[in-house]
């Protein structure tokens, strides 16, 4: 099941999964999530997007929250679709459950009339740009680097 999360009454669970998934974190920050990335999903959001207009999404998966996705609108330029976030617990990692996210992320960028779906991929997850790339997304020769990281921006056409 795919459903809209909270911060009210979902906030335990994503915290719970975040800890769960902390492989991303230590890629990408070098640190474990700690209780600011929980505030951190239901709160951030691309420059010039609004928080409140933006989906905050779990997978579920034998009752436990097993995924997160963050989608935004507005970035890069208005009328886009952004992917800020989508993470799967490493126990269900492989097994379809990232294309189901996804597919479920494009209906909703869709129904908002998107021209285009994007995000950002870390230089240091070849598996998650391999992913991207499998399900149609094309870099777009847009890259950022900061203190630790080369991210590399993809995007679909919907």
């Amino acid at each position: 099941m795919i459903r809209p999360l909270f911060p009210e009454t979902d906030r335990p669970a994503v915290a719970t999964f975040l800890d769960e998934a902390a492989d991303y974190w230590l890629l990408a920050d070098g640190v474990p999530p700690g209780p600011q990335a929980t505030d951190d999903f239901f709160t951030d959001c691309p420059p010039g997007c609004d928080p409140a207009a933006s989906h905050r999404l779990g997978l579920f998966r034998d009752g436990r929250l097993s995924g997160l996705a963050e989608l935004s609108f507005g970035f890069p330029a208005p009328g886009d679709a952004y992917l800020g976030l989508m993470i799967l617990a490493p126990r269900i990692r492989g097994q379809g459950h990232g294309a189901r996210l996804l597919s479920h992320v494009e209906t909703l960028a869709r129904e908002a009339r998107a021209p285009t779906l994007y995000l950002g991929v870390l230089e240091a997850n070849p598996k998650g740009r391999a992913f991207w790339e499998r399900h149609g997304f094309a870099p777009t020769g847009v890259t950022r680097q900061d203190d630790r990281n080369i991210t590399h921006r993809l995007a679909k056409p919907l």
